[in-house]
């Protein structure tokens, strides 16, 4: 049994990130890769959507200058032939400021020929938002409790 392209370009991505290490990522990446990471991108302008190889790149370098990866937990994960989704727990650190980030996400990927094809990410906006800040976002009543 051949191991999963997933857990090939997850370990590439944090070695990334982590140790600014690209050549290992950038092999696994489609020429014409589709890459949608959702989020506040007025906050972290490396969130959003991405085509392209390079446009994907840039973005990973640009998490790696600002984030540092301290732990990961997955929570669920499924596993196709050429895909993979999971619920995904980060402990982040924040380079900037040293600060703690917490974050949950869900993934999407597609693969082809061992290269990623596809990836979008959700992120859990709103508690993002809160630790960046530093604070709680009160939010006006949209409907009171009967």
């Amino acid at each position: 049994m051949t191991e999963h392209s997933l857990w090939r370009f997850s370990r590439a991505l944090h070695r990334a990130i982590n140790e600014r290490h690209f050549d290992d990522i950038e092999a696994l990446i489609d020429d014409d890769v589709d890459w949608a990471i959702y989020g506040p991108i007025d906050m972290f302008p490396f969130l959003g959507a991405r085509r392209g190889k390079e446009a994907v790149l840039e973005v990973i370098r640009q998490i790696a200058d600002n984030i540092r990866v301290r732990r990961f937990d997955r929570e669920t994960i499924l596993l196709g032939v050429d895909s993979a989704s999971s619920m995904l727990r980060y402990s982040l650190t924040m380079l900037d400021s040293s600060k703690p980030i917490s974050l949950r996400l869900a993934h999407f990927a597609q693969f082809k020929a061992g290269r990623l094809l596809s990836m979008k990410v959700l992120v859990d906006t709103f508690d993002l938002v809160e630790q960046a800040l530093g604070r709680p976002i009160h939010l006006p009543k949209i409907a009171s409790a009967v």
